[in-house]
Formats: C-alpha cells, sequence, structure tokens
C-alpha cells in the first residue's frame, strides 16, 4: 500500500457508489485522490490501484494517459491549465498562454526551476464565452484571465 489509510478510506468511499462487482467504476476517483496525496501518479502508484480495484494496470493507465488532469510526471506545486481550444484561442487564450509563457520562463510541458508552476494546454473546458479560461490544480476555474488576473493569480499562489 503505497497512500496512506486515509486515502485508502476515501477510495473505499468512492467504492461503495457502485455495485459491488463494478468497483473499477471508482478509478477516476481513486486517481484523483492518490494524485491529491501523491502530487504526481507513479507507475507503482497506478499498479497499486488496479490492486485495490481489482482491475488490470493497462487497464488503470488507459484511464491515466487518456484525461489530461492526471500527472504522469512530477509537476510543480501549482499546474495551470490554459484552455487553447478554438473559442478559447480566438477569445484570449493564445494571449494570455503568452503572458504566462513570458511571467514564467516556460512553455506548456514545463516546470519553472522552483517547481512552484507547471504550464499546460487543455482542451476545452466547458466555459467558452467566459474566455481566456485557465483551472489551476484541477479543481479552480479562472474565468477572464487578462494580463492583470494573471498576475493576481500567480502573485497568490506564490503565498
Amino acid at each position: 500500500m503505497l497512500l496512506s489509510e486515509q486515502s485508502y478510506k476515501k477510495i473505499d468511499r468512492e467504492i461503495a457508489k457502485f455495485p459491488a462487482d463494478q468497483k473499477q467504476s471508482a478509478v477516476m476517483a481513486a486517481l484523483a485522490i492518490a494524485q491529491d496525496e501523491a502530487g504526481w501518479l507513479a507507475p507503482e502508484l497506478l499498479q497499486d490501484i488496479a490492486s485495490y480495484l481489482g482491475m488490470p494496470a493497462i487497464a488503470v493507465q488507459e484511464v491515466a494517459t487518456f484525461y489530461n488532469m492526471y500527472n504522469l510526471k512530477p509537476v510543480g506545486k501549482n499546474k495551470i491549465t490554459v484552455c487553447t481550444n478554438l473559442p478559447c484561442a480566438l477569445s484570449g487564450g493564445e494571449r494570455a498562454a503568452h503572458y504566462l509563457k513570458q511571467k514564467l520562463g516556460i512553455d506548456y510541458k514545463e516546470t519553472t526551476s522552483d517547481d512552484q508552476f507547471t504550464l499546460l494546454e487543455g482542451e476545452c473546458m466547458g466555459a467558452c464565452g467566459d474566455a481566456p479560461v485557465m483551472i489551476v490544480n484541477n479543481k479552480r476555474m479562472c474565468s477572464h484571465m487578462s494580463n492583470d488576473r494573471i498576475d493576481t493569480l500567480l502573485e497568490e499562489l506564490k503565498k
């Protein structure tokens, strides 16, 4: 067991939401819980989740590699995902991404040298009318991200 007892209890609560013979249905929640604790999903952690859910490791890996909210390598303390799908790109997403790249001194799929920030490109986040849109650490959506709002967000996250 690679996670804390508390994390396995959280996974058990997710498993309980499904019929007993379908506990693999909790795989996405289990991956999110594991990532919240470990910061990223190392191969041995994917294997552990597979064993815990009674499913093939390759099936867990398929889920983890399909969705971009799962980190398959270490990331910074703050992961910022910028929506670059066409509506957002045309409504300031590309500008916002360019500004973030300049401010952080990194490109997509890179992490700052102090391990504070990782910058990623993301697909539609379902908020096209709020562009440019970013998601911080898979949990917080930030809308209408002007340069000033980006500056404020970065300062807040550095604390």
